[in-house]
């Protein structure tokens, strides 16, 4: 793609601080602090990592001010005097490189938080319903209390600047606890903080002038805050442009913005679903009311972040997924590597997803080695061996790069003529845009690496190149699952593979999908967004998209409903044919759903028989990675991919 990113490498200056370009690392918590609060060694080399491949500037994940307000996060405490030491080699790895560093201060999530802490309910601005735990109250904070708050802000402040830190950010976004004093849904105070807007400003407007008591006259303040909050009842732009006025007035000297909360969690980690550059709508209006620059996130592009500086509408493009997936992607760019670039897929499931769902650190779906820089640093092989691969789907891709890396020799087998397995497959609909760029750039790496690609060649146990091989790596995928339910050879079934591979087998109007899995949902959104299907989606459960990330599947079943697609859960597929799909009901009841084409999306299993075979007969040389020795999804073929080689001495 021939675009010039030269705007993306302007410098630009918030407050006297000048940025060497307009790319800053978004704030993402890592989950990654030492036990005692302290930066750990492994963020340490992961920030490092990004400063070194040209990042203007990075916000680091949340430092909070308090243990209290940290109430328990395997995050960073900006509290105790032992933490400095660590914040300074935090803040020298990241400027050896010539970039910025701002420290992002919290003083929690308030009514978010999940968790009871030392017997107290979560705190607020007022006695509101904490959102995960619907039957508590939360504690409003009294004067003193919030005036503590204010000295611990002061205190965090100048420990930031003794680290060395170059700016600081205030969290206030996403209905965290600063932002529901500033919005009237859970701000019902009628003191001096509630009431009207500005009352209800008052709070974070003292928070910067306890940062600016703590840290300076000259540190810059940025002020993240979310614009709208894409949800009834929340606020909306046209409530926020008020709010950040009063924040200009008071100091800061430039406002990261963007959209949603909680209740609206699929805009505060915006899945693929929501598109590119999804949150840039809230920059013109911002533009409008205040001078200080603005920042902006949301599923941006190196396109996407070109055109919003050209605008004029921002003046630094914020990139948070995707520098976790390449941490080099500034330097690329810079240097006419576009196709070098490797994508975010806006999955969610290793980087946050690893977080919320195993309270474990954060990693990436297609960089395994985020936040483990050091440990699974690819060196050069002691002894280069000859590694054949088999399978060119996202596991085999990612054995053969990593392998090419370390100097092995990699001959890379596939039976279709094209790689990327079902990634490629599946990746037809134009939500789904960053898995065929993904699939484009792993064609891109084996081809520059110089790898021995056969496409179009099957490969058997017999093979005579396997048993001249020094390892073999085998990632022959998975297939659809078919189920013994009447009528499923019918001339009116296919499964969701073909149904993706060829539109032109999709008969007629009317088409019902069996499972409501990912897939399943995925290929239903496309056949009704993009074909103009009516299409029903059948599934046993009481809901879909169990399988999928949370966050993720609030966008999709917006998506489907504005496609109109029929859900209809707690219905068991019981026959097949050419009237339609025959089920039976949660309450027993039968129906039958007319369709001229259907489509099975039950699952996938193991295409292991090959797998297996191999490796009965070189046991001692062989691997299976990805979908034929474990489905899953594309993080764990890539991480299966990865280690397998990367271990290969």
């Amino acid at each position: 793609m021939l675009q010039n990113y030269d705007s993306l490498f302007t410098p630009f200056k918030i407050g006297n601080l000048e940025l060497k370009n307009r790319i800053v690392m978004s704030p993402m918590g890592t989950h990654s602090a030492n036990p005692d609060g302290c930066v750990s060694t492994e963020e340490i080399d992961y920030f490092e990592a990004r400063a070194k491949g040209g990042a203007g500037m990075i916000i680091t994940s949340v430092q909070y001010i308090s243990k209290e307000s940290a109430r328990g996060s395997v995050n960073n405490v900006m509290e105790d005097a032992y933490a400095l030491p660590r914040l300074t080699e935090l803040c020298e790895a990241v400027q050896r490189y010539g970039a910025r560093i701002c420290a992002q201060l919290t003083c929690g999530e308030g009514r978010y938080n999940g968790t009871m802490w030392q017997g107290g309910p979560p705190v607020s601005a007022s006695p509101v319903p904490a959102l995960f735990l619907p039957d508590v109250i939360c504690h409003p904070l009294s004067v003193e209390e919030i005036q503590r708050i204010m000295q611990q802000f002061e205190d965090a402040a100048s420990m930031a600047k003794k680290a060395g830190f170059d700016a600081i950010e205030i969290h206030g976004h996403a209905g965290y606890l600063i932002d529901q004093f500033m919005s009237p849904l859970w701000n019902k105070r009628e003191d001096e903080y509630g009431g009207s807007e500005e009352n209800r400003a008052r709070f974070p407007r003292e928070i910067i002038r306890s940062i600016r008591k703590g840290a300076g006259p000259d540190m810059p303040i940025i002020f993240r805050i979310a614009l709208d909050h894409c949800f009834e009842g929340g606020r909306t732009l046209k409530d926020s442009m008020p709010l950040i006025q009063f924040l200009e007035a008071e100091g800061v000297d430039a406002i990261d913005v963007d959209a949603g909360a909680w209740e609206s969690v699929d805009y505060v980690f915006p899945p693929t679903y929501l598109g590119d550059a999804c949150l840039a709508y809230v920059c013109e209006p911002a533009r409008k009311a205040v001078k200080i620059p603005i920042l902006n996130s949301g599923n941006h592009t190196p396109e996407t972040a070109a055109a919003l500086i050209a605008s004029g509408n921002a003046d630094f493009i914020m990139f948070g997924r995707q520098m976790i997936a390449d941490p080099e992607m500034p330097n690329k760019l810079m240097h006419g590597r576009r196709e070098d670039v490797r994508p975010c897929i806006r999955c969610n499931e290793d980087c946050v997803g690893r977080i919320v769902g195993r309270d474990t650190k954060l990693s990436c779906s297609v960089n395994p080695q985020a936040l483990n820089e050091k440990r699974f640093q690819l060196q050069p092989a002691a002894t280069p061996k000859h590694v054949v691969i088999v399978g060119a789907g996202p596991a085999g891709m990612e054995a053969a790069r990593v392998a090419a890396l370390q100097g092995h020799t990699v001959s890379l087998f596939e039976k279709e003529g094209i790689v990327g397995g079902q990634l490629a497959v599946a990746a037809t609909p134009d939500f789904k845009r960053p898995l065929r760029a993904l699939v484009d750039w792993y064609e891109v790496q084996v081809k520059k690496l110089g790898i021995d690609l056969r496409l179009g060649t099957a490969v058997t146990a017999d093979d005579e190149i396997l048993a001249a091989s020094d390892r073999i790596i085998v990632a022959t995928g998975a297939i659809p699952m078919t189920l013994p339910i009447p009528g499923i050879d019918g001339p009116n079934v296919i499964n969701v593979i073909d149904a993706h591979r060829n539109k032109d087998a999709v008969k007629g109007v009317n088409v019902v999908v069996c499972g409501g899995g990912l897939s399943g949902c995925d290929c239903a959104l496309e056949l009704a967004d993009a074909h103009g299907k009516h299409v029903t989606i059948v599934e046993m459960v009481d809901d879909i998209a169990k399988d999928m990330m949370p966050f993720n599947t609030v966008s999709l079943k917006a998506k489907l409903r504005d496609a109109r697609v029929d859900i209809r859960t707690g219905n068991k597929v019981t026959a097949m044919d050419e009237t339609g799909v025959h089920v039976q009901k949660a309450d027993g009841t039968t129906d039958v759903i007319p369709a001229d084409t259907i489509v099975t999306a039950f699952g996938m299993k193991k295409n292991n028989k090959l797998a297996e075979a191999i490796k009965a007969k070189y046991h001692t040389k062989t691997r299976l990675v990805g979908d034929c020795e474990a489905v899953g999804k594309v993080g764990t073929a890539v991480r299966m991919g990865f280690f397998a080689g990367s271990s290969l001495d």
